[in-house]
């Protein structure tokens, strides 16, 4: 498949899902919402994500050191804003990701290792990410609860999987050996150093907490009165479709959340007739 196919399909995917939400739901839903938002609301919202972006940026210097690369915290912050904000108005998701590797890569003058850096810290974020969702799922009622224990199964057979890659031997002078050796020894000194992986885990686990409480503000104050436990697995699903392609933010996140709304909806009044 061509690099130009696949750059349309990035762009047209999310567009379509959009459109088919607008469809169906019509404008007064994204209308209605937007004129709920207040004041205290946004000012909530800023400090929430502040606090996901400055830990996020955290876990990327730390993941840094241990690849041997230095990385001020107030320069990474400064560059996880910025790719932030590349990863919602651009198509993609990820480009905002690339730049911040590059840019950080040219001021120590080793690209590949910056890159690789930025790669390992988005890897152990969506591990913690997929970890706490298959918890969360498992433990509260969803529109998925009954294939979680399957799923719960495929992520642990997954996880021992790529622990047993690291730790095989790969010896040989085949790119496929050159390549787990590389793997192994940046997830050995980025990630499960000594000092690095339970601040990664934790940073990890306050941003996914952070991105919960942004989407509960969001979802109270659009008039939302589910209880907390409707709205939780909701959340952590949505955040879940966040990894998918998006255009300008909006896609596969909006498309999850409104199945998954309408699922718990009629599964509520279900039980009540």
């Amino acid at each position: 498949m061509s690099r130009t196919l696949l750059r349309w399909i990035r762009v047209v995917a999310p567009a379509l899902m959009l459109a088919v939400l607008v469809w169906r739901l019509g404008t007064g839903p994204f209308i209605h919402g937007i004129r709920t938002i207040d004041g205290g609301a946004l000012a909530a919202a800023a400090g929430i994500t502040a606090l996901a972006t400055v830990c996020s940026a955290w876990r990327w210097k730390t993941v840094a050191r241990g690849l041997g690369i230095d990385l001020p915290l107030p320069i990474a912050v400064a560059a996880y804003y910025r790719s932030l904000f590349l990863n919602v108005t651009l198509p993609g998701g990820v480009v905002g990701d690339v730049h911040r590797g590059v840019s950080h890569g040219r001021d120590v003058r080793d690209i590949g290792r910056a890159l690789r850096a930025v790669g390992w810290e988005r890897f152990a974020g969506q591990v913690v990410q997929a970890v706490l969702t298959v918890v969360i799922l498992l433990a509260l009622p969803s529109p998925v609860r009954s294939s979680m224990p399957l799923v719960a199964l495929g992520v642990a057979v997954a996880l021992c999987c790529s622990v047993l890659i690291i730790k095989a031997r790969s010896d040989g002078p085949s790119a496929w050996a050159r390549l787990r050796r590389a793997a192994g020894r940046d997830i050995r000194d980025g990630l499960l150093a000594r000092r690095a992986w339970l601040g990664i885990a934790l940073a990890s686990a306050l941003i996914i907490t952070c991105h919960t409480t942004t989407f509960l503000l969001a979802a109270r104050t659009a008039g939302t009165t589910a209880p907390l436990s409707q709205l939780l697995p909701i959340a952590v699903l949505a955040m879940l479709a966040m990894v998918l392609p998006s255009v300008a933010g909006w896609g596969p996140r909006e498309g999850v959340t409104a199945w998954a709304f309408g699922r718990s909806e009629e599964r509520r009044v279900g039980k009540e007739c």
